[in-house]
């Protein structure tokens, strides 16, 4: 069965679910191919800057709706303990995937976008029109596919994207707890062989997720023992693990994170959110810059199937173009912190400098997160 569609979004995760609320929004016929159920745990940090709000508003999104906690303050910790806290310029939200990729996604739904279960089992682009298989057995034709798949999928195989082929040695540990933590606040807290970032979200629920060298976690037999000897050795972490309850069965993990630089095109595929840049969670705005992602793409996706981008290359340019220049910079800062902060002695030197010169603190924070997201059409 062959289907020809306006849009076909690759993936139902943040970016994805924004992108095809936008795009239906507009009035384009919307097609998501999603592989897992709704809702669905992930693992995140569950903190969006509210650089995002103003196009949240655009997208008729009442995020009040699913009662976010508001973060106005970061804590910041070396792995012996020693702290500095600050206010967030913009400030912003916690709020779980669980909740948020769920409520988006009705709003997809209720947009009249068809979102598919099924997982894609091959892309080919001819004739200026790409052909998506499924798993299922269906053939879906569009002008245009947006990849938002996530952070390595059985497509960045397909496509022989050069992340890939490395081995990356980032194992990724989330869960949710109840317990005592001060709502306004989100912890960054570092630990030996990786970092932690602690917040609230809906109800009250304190999400913990952290990141992980591998080589630092394999010493160890299981995550019970590595969050006594490892994350414990940071009194912080030590205090809300200890007077906090498992909310999970067990807690969720992801291995293979790769913060190697992407292409934000593939095979005129043009990749959104994770699936075209991941900034380390030490920057706590990987949502936001999906979201953003989201729009920059669905933006010259409107031109382009409107004639008012006459060709597909220019499009193409202009997506690469305005991808760099609102996130390579983020990313690469994300770098170059997450190399000291993984450095016993250099996190702690640089928490000293930041204890003496605090601005310094706010200025990281501004190279990491983005302006409002500005909307300038009805």
């Amino acid at each position: 069965m062959e289907n020809e569609k306006e849009v076909i979004i690759i993936g139902g995760g943040l970016a994805g679910l924004t992108a095809a609320i936008h795009l239906s929004k507009r009035y384009f016929s919307v097609t998501v191919i999603e592989k897992n159920e709704f809702p669905k745990h992930k693992v995140c940090g569950e903190y969006i800057s509210n650089e995002v709000l103003p196009y949240f508003e655009w997208l008729d999104l009442n995020i009040s709706d699913i009662k976010p906690t508001t973060i106005t303050k970061l804590k910041f910790s070396s792995t012996n303990g020693t702290s500095i806290s600050t206010d967030l310029p913009l400030g912003g939200f916690g709020i779980s995937r669980y909740e948020l990729d769920f409520y988006l996604y009705n709003k997809a739904i209720e947009n009249g976008c068809k979102i598919i279960k099924d997982e894609v089992k091959n892309v080919v682009f001819n004739n200026d029109l790409f052909e998506v298989t499924t798993e299922n057995g269906l053939h879906l034709k569009s002008k245009i596919v947006l990849g938002a798949f996530g952070k390595r999928s059985n497509i960045d195989l397909l496509l022989n994207r050069d992340f890939i082929q490395k081995k990356s040695p980032w194992l990724a540990v989330k869960a949710h707890y109840s317990g005592e933590f001060r709502s306004e606040f989100v912890g960054l807290h570092n630990f030996n062989g990786g970092y932690c970032g602690v917040s609230k979200v809906e109800n009250e629920i304190i999400n913990i997720c952290y990141l992980v060298r591998y080589n630092a976690f394999k010493k160890y037999k299981n995550i019970t023992d590595f969050q006594e000897f490892v994350l414990k050795k940071n009194p912080h972490l030590k205090k809300v693990l200890e007077n906090s309850k498992l909310l999970f069965e067990k807690p969720l993990t992801i291995s293979q994170i790769s913060f190697e630089k992407k292409l934000p095109i593939e095979n005129h595929i043009l990749m959104i959110g994770d699936t075209a840049g991941l900034i380390h969670p030490l920057c706590g705005n990987g949502m936001a810059m999906a979201i953003h992602s989201a729009k920059i793409a669905s933006d010259l996706v409107e031109k382009f199937l409107s004639n008012k981008i006459k060709s597909r290359l220019v499009c193409e340019k202009k997506y690469t173009k305005k991808w760099n220049f609102n996130f390579n910079n983020r990313l690469k800062m994300g770098r170059v912190l997450a190399k000291l902060l993984l450095h016993p002695k250099l996190s702690t030197i640089l928490l000293r400098i930041l204890i003496i010169v605090p601005f310094a603190l706010k200025f990281i924070i501004k190279k990491t997160h983005g302006k409002p997201i500005l909307v300038k059409y009805k």
